[in-house]
């Protein structure tokens, strides 16, 4: 079964994001608030744009 290329994408956000916010890296970002939220805003950003993105 083929998949969508608007379904790879969001598939990998998702990985991008949970590869972000995983443990690890979420000690570092929790001693810096504000790139937490820069992270956290980004991947909102990045899925608005690929949802709101023309057909290809």
């Amino acid at each position: 079964m083929k998949r969508s290329p608007l379904v790879h994408r969001l598939l990998a956000l998702f990985a991008a994001g949970w590869l972000l916010l995983d443990f690890p890296l979420l000690q570092l970002w929790l001693s810096r608030p504000l790139a937490l939220f820069a992270v956290w805003a980004a991947l909102i950003a990045a899925l608005a744009w690929i949802m709101e993105r023309d057909g290809d």
